[in-house]
C-alpha cells in the first residue's frame, strides 16, 4: 500500500514538473543563445562606435596605413597615365581621381593636344619604385608626396599617323612627383592627385 502511494507522488511531482517546464516553454519560448536582432538603440549605438573606430584609424597614417596607401597610389600613377593617351582626349577612369586643379590642367593639355591634331600612344609597362618622400597633416587634410619610377612605351602622332616625339619601340624611364591628398576625417577612402611637382 506504502508502494502505491510513493507512486502517485512521483506521478504527481512529474505532473507538477510537466506543468512548470510548459509554462516556463510559453513565457520564454524556445530559443537557445542570443537571436533575433538587437534593440534600434543598442543598433545605434554600435553604428557609432564602428564610424569612430573606423576614424580614429584613418587618423593614424601609420606604416600599414602607408604600404596600403603606396599600393592604391600605384594603381592610380598607372590609371592616370594610360588615361591621359586615350585617343578620344577626354579623362575617364581618373576623373575622380584628380583634384579640380589637376582636371583643369589635364583638359587644358588635352584640348590643345587635340587643336594640333596630335594624339598620344602610350603603353604603361610598370611601376619600378614608388616611395613616400613625405607627407604632412594640416587640420583634417593629409598630403602625401611621392617620387615615381615607371616605364612606358610612348610616342606622339600627328593626324597622318606620322611619329613626331617618342618611340613605339623603345621603353623609356619616367621620373614622377606626384602630391595626393585626403580628408582624413571623412568617411570615403579616396584620395586625389592635387599636384604634379617638377
Amino acid at each position: 500500500m506504502n508502494y502505491s502511494f510513493e507512486y502517485i507522488d512521483i506521478i504527481l511531482l512529474a505532473m507538477i514538473a510537466g506543468f512548470i517546464f510548459l509554462r516556463l516553454r510559453g513565457i520564454l519560448g524556445k530559443r537557445t543563445g542570443f537571436e533575433g536582432k538587437s534593440a534600434p538603440q543598442f543598433q545605434e549605438i554600435l553604428k557609432n562606435v564602428d564610424t569612430k573606430i573606423k576614424k580614429e584609424q584613418n587618423l593614424n597614417f601609420d606604416e600599414v596605413a602607408q604600404k596600403d596607401f603606396l599600393k592604391g597610389a600605384k594603381i592610380a600613377y598607372e590609371t592616370i597615365i594610360t588615361d591621359f593617351s586615350d585617343d578620344d582626349n577626354k579623362l575617364v577612369k581618373s576623373k575622380p581621381l584628380l583634384s579640380q586643379k589637376i582636371q583643369e590642367q589635364f583638359n587644358q593639355a588635352l584640348k590643345e593636344r587635340s587643336n594640333k591634331g596630335h594624339f598620344a600612344e602610350i603603353t604603361f609597362i610598370g611601376v619600378n619604385s614608388a616611395d613616400i618622400k613625405e607627407h604632412k597633416k594640416t587640420n583634417n587634410l593629409l598630403q602625401v608626396t611621392v617620387d615615381f619610377v615607371g616605364e612606358v612605351i610612348t610616342c606622339i602622332r600627328d593626324k597622318d599617323k606620322k611619329i613626331i616625339s617618342g618611340d613605339p619601340e623603345k621603353i623609356k624611364k619616367i621620373y614622377d612627383t606626384w602630391v595626393f591628398s585626403r580628408d582624413m576625417r571623412s568617411n570615403n577612402p579616396n584620395w586625389q592627385l592635387v599636384d604634379i611637382l617638377t
